[in-house]
């Protein structure tokens, strides 16, 4: 089984999304929370399951989709590293993920 890792910024990225939408509707924040992090707990059985982002073709890093959240991970044989989320209507920066990788050493 895969350990789970959530990097500082992947966290920072959720909890900001999370605090907009508690702005409206706190319960729909938590209840927000609750689902990313239960999908995300998955990975640790199945760390191969998620699919591999359009805008990365070949590259390391999947993503899973927690309405409205895009997960965006790297698998590395032992550990499951998240290293992003944000709105899926934005569009992915790929120099996000390969900076928090590089800077995280994974």
């Amino acid at each position: 089984m895969a350990e789970v890792i959530w990097t500082e910024p992947a966290l920072s990225d959720l909890d900001a999304i999370a605090d907009y939408i508690a702005l409206e509707n706190p319960a729909a924040a938590s209840e927000l929370v609750r689902r990313v992090f239960e999908h995300v707990d998955q990975l640790t059985a199945h760390p191969e399951s998620g699919s591999k982002p359009l805008e990365l073709k070949r590259s390391r890093y999947r993503q899973i989709i927690e309405p409205p959240c895009r997960i965006f991970y790297r698998y590395d044989g032992k550990n499951v590293y998240v290293l992003h989320v944000m709105r899926s209507e934005r569009l992915l920066r790929k120099n996000r993920l390969v900076s928090r990788s590089r800077n995280k050493k994974i």
